[in-house]
């Protein structure tokens, strides 16, 4: 009886650490938080449109072949080679819809489609066959509701809620302003096809672009936690939950230090220990924290070597009060070179502040856009 309570409870604990559990559940299995807040998200989405432009000129679009009677014969057709060309977006718009998901609307998107078309007609009388180039002009407007949920660890963003509207969509044949009957006869194929064809391919590539940046994202976080054999575990516990004013991802927080991974056994963390007032949010947790000073002390981090000439001029003075426990950061030279080292100083943080609780720290700060992610994601993306 002892043996199978002690497998099922060994069970347990391997269910627990492979799979996302409701955010309640998962409370006391999280050593980190982020909570990004609505004003964030409007500095963020300042650069959607970029994101949806990598995603137009990033999808590959697809042959299509196909086949129509008409009269005594058939016409049979083929598009290849369609380019998207002269692509702008106008603006981007997004809500938080709470306990759903996240609301973008992107409108006035101008882009030409360029392609070749190969087209016969046969029949008993005729048999005709040709090539000819062209262009589709088109104006669309955007809707995409993504859904961001567990997968594999790490935050996941399902886009299949994606609609495209065409407002306009005008072809042209080459050399034919006033195309002959056959030709306008592909005008109905050609428009439908490039819908069909552009909803398919933008809505996966937008889907494909989102699961790369929130991808991207946890890297960098994890690339910036770890140094040598210092490394982290910030696998997510559970799917972000989403309110009207913030979104907000839990992780596990492990630290990895000689091929030994640590222990987070309880968390205090509660979304009410969280305000909203400042644009973005870390909770850390003492058993994320501890471990990660640790590794660093039996790093040789913290250790310094003083000169004979330098003890001379050593003062130390120390005035620390907990009343409010609450710090600013003001970041020594030595400090500063060493975040530099992990990238920080790519980043427009904003009165950033830490305030050591019972239990956990929380750091909360503002931030300007961070134009080198937007830049290094992109060259990802379209590479």
């Amino acid at each position: 009886m002892e043996r199978s309570a002690a497998l099922l409870l060994v069970l347990a604990l391997v269910n627990i650490s492979c799979c996302c559990l409701d955010p309640p559940a998962a409370y006391g299995f999280t050593g980190a938080v982020c909570r990004l807040t609505y004003p964030a998200a409007v500095v963020l989405n300042e650069k959607t449109t970029e994101v949806i432009q990598a995603a137009f000129q990033h999808a590959k679009y697809p042959s299509v072949e196909g086949q129509r009677s008409i009269g005594f014969g058939t016409v049979k057709y083929g598009f290849h080679n369609l380019e998207i060309h002269n692509l702008s977006i106008g603006k981007s718009e997004f809500e938080l819809k709470e306990n759903e998901g996240i609301g973008i609307s992107i409108s006035n998107v101008s882009a030409v489609f360029k392609g070749t078309i190969n087209y016969g007609y046969g029949s008993w009388l005729l048999d005709l066959k040709q090539s000819v180039d062209f262009e589709v002009e088109s104006q669309i407007d955007l809707v995409i509701n993504p859904n961001l949920y567990c997968g594999k660890g790490k935050v996941a963003a399902d886009t299949s809620d994606c609609y495209l509207t065409f407002h306009k969509l005008k072809l042209l044949l080459q050399g034919d302003r006033e195309p002959g009957w056959l030709k306008r006869m592909f005008t109905d194929i050609v428009t439908f096809t490039v819908k069909l064809v552009v909803k398919s391919q933008i809505c996966k590539e937008i889907n494909n672009v989102a699961n790369i940046l929130a991808d991207f994202i946890q890297e960098q976080a994890e690339q910036f936690l770890s140094d040598g054999d210092i490394g982290v575990d910030i696998s997510v516990t559970s799917s972000p939950i989403i309110k009207s004013n913030y979104i907000e991802s839990y992780h596990k927080g492990l630290v990895i230090y000689n091929n030994t991974k640590s222990d987070l056994s309880t968390s205090v963390f509660n979304p009410s220990q969280l305000t909203e007032n400042r644009m973005l949010y870390f909770w850390i947790s003492d058993g994320f924290l501890e471990p990660l000073m640790s590794a660093a002390h039996h790093d040789g981090r913290f250790n310094r070597n003083i000169s004979g000439t330098e003890l001379t001029d050593v003062t130390v003075v120390v005035n620390a009060s907990y009343a409010e426990k609450k710090l600013i950061l003001k970041a020594t030279p030595e400090l500063t070179a060493l975040m530099d080292e992990q990238g920080l100083n790519l980043f427009d943080i904003i009165n950033p502040e830490v305030l050591p609780q019972d239990g956990y720290v929380i750091v909360q700060l503002d931030f300007g856009f961070p134009q080198h992610l937007l830049v290094e994601f992109l060259k990802r993306t379209l590479n």
